[in-house]
């Protein structure tokens, strides 16, 4: 995968691939060459979902400190 095609797709989307992903993997029928490549695809996947949740987290986290809510707010706290 590559930076361009990291930046176009959309999280739904990059979701959606890493679950592909590992699908294939987890299938185990996967020749090693091509498995290491899921594997960096899916890292770079996984990277990309990770940075954009955390972006999210700090947007809301700016706009209830505009409006003056005071509880952090916590992605993980919710299960």
């Amino acid at each position: 995968m590559n930076n361009e095609n990291e930046k176009e797709i959309s999280f739904e989307e990059a979701m959606q691939k890493l679950e592909e992903i590992v699908g294939k993997l987890e299938e185990g029928d996967v020749p090693l060459e091509k498995a290491i490549a899921y594997y960096q695809e899916g890292m770079a996947l996984s990277k990309k979902c990770s940075d954009q949740l955390t972006q999210v987290e700090e947007k809301v986290t700016q706009i209830m400190n505009q409006y003056g809510e005071s509880e952090p707010f916590d992605l993980q706290g919710e299960a």
